[in-house]
């Protein structure tokens, strides 16, 4: 892509919940191990068989390789849109674009589902039904982890950041990825050979992912900015346990119930799981958890008929400064 100064002017950053979704759903539809989010597909995939989402609009829409439908990431306008917003512009995609991109989706897969047909046909009414089955795989699979995976994405902007700041765009972009280099004006990604090099044009949005990878993704449509969605610094360590020594100190200030329960929540788990692995009564648990979520140090997500309880990234943060 070649881009001009003024293309450099709008370079611009941007977290995007649904370009975790997609990467996501990839991942656990593949059924395989993951070396890095092992632990998370292991917890969720259970999780998406019994809520029938495994087989739905995402099952037909996000393929295990190649092209995804570029409707289902629409240009984020704000630096951080939460998904309510990107639902939204998912649902008022118009009905041309749609088509177009399934129109390329069945070229490059060889037909269309019988779901992606039907929003082939009716484009205006089916959207609501793709953007209702998004919520709830978020609320499944990503909703109850996303104060750490958040915190992951917004380290890799404030980093960035800094480096324009002090090393100038040209590092930035060169740093992105390996496959990714920075030429005099022009930035070279990873692209299907069909594709034409393509003058950029309204500026460029870069987005950092957990779930994207090992190579970066684009989203290039001509009347938007280019997409480069890149694996965020730090990523590897995301699903790593905080430290149990940190909970000594806490538990002078939280109490032992409190602090123990808040270093079980590594990840999200309901009360009568907690209940098992502390040995505290459910209605302990329960009792405790309402506190710990008053005080902002714990979030709940309802998935089906559980309530899972995740840590925040201020409780995070309060585990990192205690630690030894």
């Amino acid at each position: 892509m070649v881009f001009s100064a003024g293309d450099l002017a709008q370079m611009r950053f941007a977290v995007s919940p649904m370009w975790e979704v997609g990467p996501s759903f990839r991942l656990l539809a593949s059924g395989g191990a993951h070396a890095v989010h092992g632990a998370w597909a292991g917890r969720v995939r259970p999780r998406l068989v019994a809520a029938g989402l495994e087989r739905g609009w995402l099952a037909e829409l996000v393929p295990p390789s190649g092209y995804v439908p570029d409707f289902l990431n629409p240009t984020p306008h704000r630096p951080a849109p939460d998904l309510a917003e990107e639902l939204a512009g998912i649902a008022a995609a118009r009905a041309e674009d749609v088509r177009g991109d399934l129109e390329r989706l069945r070229r490059e897969q060889g037909g269309l589902g019988p779901r992606a047909r039907a929003l082939y046909a009716r484009p205006r009414e089916r959207l609501a039904e793709v953007a209702e089955e998004i919520g709830r795989y978020w609320q499944v699979a990503l909703a109850p982890y996303w104060a750490r995976i958040r915190a992951v994405l917004d380290a890799d902007v404030t980093h960035r950041a800094r480096q324009a700041a002090g090393q100038g765009a040209a590092r930035v972009l060169n740093d992105l990825h390996a496959s990714v280099r920075w030429d005099e004006d022009t930035l070279r990604v990873p692209r299907r050979p069909a594709e034409p090099s393509r003058r950029a044009g309204r500026g460029l949005l870069l987005i950092p992912s957990v779930f994207t990878g090992p190579g970066p993704f684009t989203r290039i449509i001509p009347v938007d900015p280019p997409q480069l969605a890149y694996p965020a610094r730090g990523f590897g360590s995301l699903w790593e346990p905080r430290s149990a020594a940190a909970t000594g100190a806490l538990t002078a200030v939280l109490g032992r119930s409190r602090a123990m329960l808040l270093a079980e929540l590594d990840g999200p788990a309901s009360t009568t799981e907690l209940a098992g692995r502390t040995g505290l009564s459910p209605a302990g648990v329960s009792q405790n958890l309402t506190a710990l979520r008053g005080a902002g140090l714990v979030s709940a997500h309802r998935v089906g008929r559980s309530v899972l309880y995740a840590r925040t990234s201020v409780a995070d943060c309060l585990l990192a400064a205690a630690r030894p």
